[in-house]
């Protein structure tokens, strides 16, 4: 698996071969394969839903039913979601009505806050390609979280770097920065979100909040690095 589609994110078909479709994830741009299987003919269009009015989901894990059946489904934080309206939003002639009463959207798109929904999947354990609570990668994490405050970043970690402004030390750092680490050869191959100067919040393992100083991570089970820092980037 090399990631995860969220609720409300649309895809392109762009080839098929035998039980299997190439596909073009339209919040990302990512591509890959998934099976026929995976896609209902009902939810076909011949052109993209307008979507300018979605928002995510801030919540890690969102309780909803669809009111036809009572059909319970758990959708993780960063869901793209229609308007609500009296905690209920329609979605391809489905209607769904939220279980919870905590707010389902941010309107803060500050570092802080970056940090805060960072912490909300702390202990999740860590899954290559994932990008929900169940099971999520760290790439993933960072792409969610700040899909949660309305901005859309790229997929991978080696994407990621592109963007943003270059903290120069650590000392300079705000709550939210991306910090990216690096490899023997000086490949980009994990990203974390700085909590402040010398606390990071990464999936390894599991999502977990380690200390970092200017060499990288020092890991909380060993007391040894475990990864190496390259840069660090602001993104707000």
């Amino acid at each position: 698996m090399v990631t995860q589609l969220l609720f409300g994110q649309q895809i392109e078909i762009l080839e098929k071969e035998d039980n299997w479709l190439q596909i073009r994830n339209l919040t990302d741009n990512y591509i890959g394969w998934i099976s026929k299987s995976c896609v209902s003919s009902k939810h076909l269009t011949e052109s993209a839903i307008n979507t300018t009015k979605f928002k995510a989901s801030k919540t890690p894990l969102l309780v909803c039913f669809k009111t036809s059946s009572v059909e319970k489904i758990i959708l993780p934080g960063g869901s793209l979601l229609p308007p609500i309206k009296n905690d209920q939003f329609e979605l391809l002639g489905e209607i769904y009505q939220i279980a919870q009463l905590e707010p389902v959207y941010t309107k803060n798109n500050n570092g802080q806050h970056v940090v805060e929904l960072a912490s909300q999947f702390t202990n999740a354990p860590y899954l290559w390609g994932g990008k929900s609570m169940l099971g999520i990668d760290c790439s993933g994490l960072t792409q969610v979280i700040y899909s949660m405050i309305g901005v859309n970043i790229p997929r991978d970690a080696g994407q990621q770097v592109e963007l943003g402004k270059v903290v120069d030390f650590l000392s300079e750092v705000e709550p939210g920065d991306l910090a990216f680490f690096q490899n023997e050869e000086g490949d980009i191959i994990h990203v974390g979100v700085l909590a402040n100067s010398h606390q990071i919040i990464h999936a390894s393992g599991y999502v977990k909040k380690e200390i970092i100083d200017a060499q990288g991570i020092i890991s909380s089970q060993t007391g040894k690095y475990s990864h190496q820092l390259r840069v660090i980037k602001r993104i707000l």
